[in-house]
């Protein structure tokens, strides 16, 4: 039995405070199928979401078979929910979702069981011939199939759906509107489902008008035309327009008494299933999780070409600065050799000499780690964003957040080692005279390109949308080079803001400190006395921090609901 007790959820404007839902008091039976209907605005989403404990109650109560949700949450294997919206991998099958769907929200001893439950369910929404189909070619229809598909794993006995049936044509709405009922038929599940259609209300057990968050009605949709007194349920909507909320939710507590309201219920319930109340722990959701991103890496082929491109281009176009090598620097003669002027003139040669030496390592250091930086931030600038409404809904069914951003992290993690010994051993392959240990610069290439994709992670967990933060990547490495102090000195007061949050800064200057030989020490130091290189193992240190700082961010953006 599901009963709401005078729930009312208000929002402040200012000084004002609206009440989205208002005073509405319902209750609804087992086995029993519900539609929520009302004009635009009216606050079907709102209170679905109250139900569902996305929005939390104003005031009032909630009950869920005598318990209170206010004092104890639903579990997320007791209830589904069902967003407007698509919630699967365009790149995933039917059957490969709803598989991921199962090994996510239900415990299972076996891989046998995985696939019974995945059968069963696939079987439940009827779609058999499609279960090898992708997502992305699915019509409309057929989606909102599989967003049922995918809550019915593990079982609910209340399922939520907000306007799944927007948009289809009629003989898809209707048949989405007759699976939800048969949804409902087992005796248990209440199904209550939001829409701004008022056509198949006759499949329904009971409607529920709301207009601007009041209850105007709750009863058999044969009743309703009756209740409103018009012809039509089409002419409900108008009909509402005469009268102010108050007067309509007034009239209702006068005389709902009289219109009899019908269970859907009866029946044994006949659902199968893994053990609804379990959910896998967090190694098994990281393992599904840091699978499944595989496959879709694998899958889309714009994304392969493109890291496949960056990581054969970038480093070509470093090493194409470095084809003639690293000359050794010249040095100065022995103190009274020559008269003066030739001493003043091999001085300046080797000065000459040692910007052009200095200026060519420098220059082949920075270009590395500002196209890592690039790199980093095409690793992870869509990672959380660009999927966050499927993450959302995941976490709903009991996802763990540490479990997401650890496969996200692995994820990345590979990308990185990739990206960045490629491109430190095509260049040193191609470059061999470039001085210092490599080891020590494939570490410090690593850390860079691990910054960056981890603060740009951060960046994605933390945005709205994908597209704000793909943007706010591309500033972010776009100010790397300049703010850096690499080509020109930034003035004193600046140099001590900035630099800390430039992650290319670090880099360079780790590189090049490492890189300070005997032979090449004067050169380097020729072109960095401006900028003040910092010892490496800061460098290494700063880089750690910039690490850490933003996968915290991501952890904290994963953690909050984003709907």
């Amino acid at each position: 039995m599901l009963t709401l007790d005078k729930i009312r959820f208000s929002i402040d404007r200012g000084e004002e405070e609206i009440h989205l839902i208002d005073e509405a008091s319902i209750e609804v039976e087992p086995g029993h199928f519900m539609a929520i209907v009302g004009p635009s605005g009216c606050g079907k989403t709102t209170l679905l979401k109250v139900i569902a404990g996305l929005n939390e109650e104003s005031d009032g109560h909630i009950y869920w078979d005598g318990r209170d949700l206010a004092e104890e949450d639903l579990s997320p294997s007791e209830v589904g929910y069902v967003p407007q919206f698509s919630i699967a991998f365009d790149e995933l099958t039917v059957e490969e979702s709803i598989e991921s769907a199962v090994r996510l929200r239900v415990r299972t001893r076996s891989r046998g069981e995985v696939r019974e439950v995945r059968d069963r369910v696939i079987d439940q929404v009827g779609m058999g011939a499609l279960r090898d189909r992708r997502v992305a070619v699915l019509s409309g229809g057929q989606k909102r199939r599989l967003g049922l598909a995918l809550e019915l794993v593990s079982n609910p006995t209340l399922l939520l759906c907000d306007e799944v049936t927007s948009g289809l044509d009629p003989k898809s709405e209707e048949e989405i509107v007759r699976l939800m009922h048969e949804l409902s038929g087992d005796g248990r599940r209440i199904v209550v489902n939001v829409t701004h259609s008022l056509s198949n209300l006759e499949l329904y057990d009971s409607v529920l008008v709301l207009f601007q968050g009041r209850v105007a009605y709750h009863g058999p949709p044969a009743q309703l035309t009756h209740y409103f007194s018009v012809e039509s349920a089409e002419d409900v909507y108008p009909r509402l327009a005469r009268r102010s909320p108050e007067d309509w939710h007034g009239s209702w507590l006068k005389h709902g008494g009289n219109y009899r309201r019908e269970s859907g219920g009866g029946g044994e319930d006949e659902s199968e299933g893994g053990n609804p109340s379990a959910i896998p722990g967090r190694v098994a959701q990281f393992l599904v999780l840091l699978g499944r991103r595989w496959r879709i890496f694998f899958r889309d082929r714009t994304q392969i070409l493109l890291h496949l491109a960056m990581l054969l281009g970038f480093p070509i176009l470093v090493a194409i600065f470095g084809l003639d090598g690293i000359p050794q620097p010249k040095h100065m003669p022995p103190a009274g050799s020559g008269n003066a002027i030739e001493q003043l003139s091999t001085q300046a040669s080797v000065t000459a000499d040692h910007l052009k030496i200095g200026g060519l390592i420098s220059g082949l250091v920075m270009f590395q780690v500002i196209l890592l930086t690039l790199m980093g931030s095409n690793n992870a600038a869509r990672e959380i964003a660009g999927e966050r409404l499927i993450f959302e809904k995941e976490k709903f069914g009991g996802l763990h957040p540490s479990s997401y951003i650890a496969s996200k992290l692995c994820f990345l993690a590979t990308l990185v080692l990739v990206q960045s010994l490629w491109m430190g051993i095509f260049v040193q392959i191609a470059v061999p005279t470039l001085p210092g240990d490599i080891v020590t610069r494939l570490f410090i290439l690593i850390l860079v390109n691990a910054a960056m994709t981890a603060i740009c992670l951060g960046i994605s967990g933390i945005m709205k949308t994908p597209e704000q933060s793909s943007l706010m990547s591309i500033y972010l490495v776009g100010f790397q080079l300049p703010l850096s102090g690499a080509v020109l000195a930034l003035p004193d007061w600046i140099e001590p803001i900035t630099r800390p949050f430039i992650s290319a800064f670090w880099a360079w200057s780790g590189n090049l400190d490492s890189m300070k030989t005997e032979i090449f020490g004067q050169p380097i130091n020729k072109v960095t006395e401006e900028t003040s290189l910092v010892a490496t193992n800061i460098c290494v240190a700063m880089l750690l921090l910039h690490i850490t700082a933003g996968l915290t961010a991501a952890y904290i953006g994963a953690k909050r609901h984003r709907w």
